[in-house]
């Protein structure tokens, strides 16, 4: 095993890549991370368009990150993946995969010639037909994943494994943690918000939904007819204020309420048909991450609409952080850089 792996997060607006030393070890060492911008177009809802660009911008990181293993952990999560209950016979996980293509054909969106298949296990138990396993079947569509290979190879980097993204933020926030309970798990990025549900630090239920912060920037862009750098600033000054003080700061707060609205009422009823298919396991509470899970006001309004309590999650308990770390800085990142960590950390699995 390498003495170092870099979990690569990409954006529809920039890479974010995480590097762990001794990757193997219960505590890893959080060596570096570095962010660069994606050029417009180059990628879409952490699929590669271009990837000689994509490709490009990734050499840029390596350079100016100062990365030195060049094995890396890709993520993918977005609507080309679909994560799903299926109850199969028990049997070996390799025989378990081999028998994907005959159970699966009517769940996909596309020709089974098309995807990518995988089965993660959950629990057992003896059906009317004898022993069965319960899990979540991961398909994606192979020429989205084969895209961001591709970039990656392009800039002189080996990709070791391609990990769902609600998985690797899951791996960060939640399983190393050795809690029992349920808890809800959201994601919200630029472009998709993803859901997953972990019980007694095992993933039971994922939901991937195709929105996110960006649609809240450009409505502000928009209604405000500002440029997106002042849609950002009011984002992470105004959010989801109670009090303003100007006309521009109330039409600021009425965009920003109707379009946090609906990725809300989303994640509420995301969550409430978790509850409600499966009574017997209540939800303790919510765990926020990812970039649009900085809003001002947004984990007391989610608390308000799940009644459930709601905190940001932190992904740095899992790693130990190199001295030359500034602690400060990545405190401020914590939500932004639980995907890379949790996709670095995959590599032990």
């Amino acid at each position: 095993m390498a003495r170092s792996i870099v979990g690569i997060d990409i954006g529809s607006t920039s890479i974010r890549a995480v590097e762990l030393g001794d990757p193997h070890k219960p505590r890893p060492t959080l060596l570096r991370h570095f962010e660069v911008p994606l050029p417009d177009g180059a990628a879409s809802r952490g699929e590669v368009l271009e990837p000689n660009t994509v490709a490009a911008s990734l050499r840029r990181l390596w350079q100016q990150g100062g990365f030195k293993s060049k094995e890396v952990v890709l993520g993918m999560g977005n609507q080309r993946v679909l994560a799903r209950d299926l109850t199969v016979p028990s049997m070996s996980r390799l025989r378990i995969r081999e028998s994907l293509p005959f159970h699966v054909q009517d769940m996909l969106p596309v020709p089974v010639a098309d995807a990518l298949l995988d089965f993660y296990p959950v629990s057992e138990e003896v059906g009317d037909s004898g022993p069965v396993t319960n899990g979540l079947l991961v398909a994606a569509v192979k020429e989205a994943v084969l895209g961001n290979v591709k970039a990656v190879t392009l800039a002189g980097l080996t990709a070791v494994d391609v990990d769902l993204l609600p998985f690797a933020v899951s791996r960060a926030l939640v399983t190393r943690t050795g809690r029992l309970g349920t808890v809800a798990l959201i994601d919200i990025g630029a472009n998709t918000t993803s859901v997953v549900v972990l019980t007694n630090n095992i993933p039971q239920f994922v939901r991937i939904i195709p929105a996110g912060g960006a649609e809240l920037t450009q409505a502000l862009r928009a209604g405000l007819e500002v440029e997106p750098g002042e849609a950002e600033r009011i984002k992470a000054t105004i959010g989801l204020a109670k009090q303003v003080s100007s006309p521009q700061e109330h039409q600021a707060v009425e965009i920003i309420y109707r379009v946090t609205g609906e990725l809300l009422t989303s994640l509420r009823n995301t969550v409430s048909y978790f509850i409600n298919t499966r009574p017997t396991t209540p939800v303790d509470h919510v765990l926020l991450t990812g970039g649009g899970a900085q809003l001002p006001g947004l984990a007391d309004a989610l608390s308000e609409m799940t009644r459930l309590p709601v905190a940001v999650g932190d992904p740095f308990h899992a790693v130990v952080l190199s001295r030359h770390l500034d602690a400060t800085v990545l405190r401020m990142k914590r939500s932004t850089l639980s995907a890379a960590v949790g996709l670095a950390l995959g590599s032990a699995a």
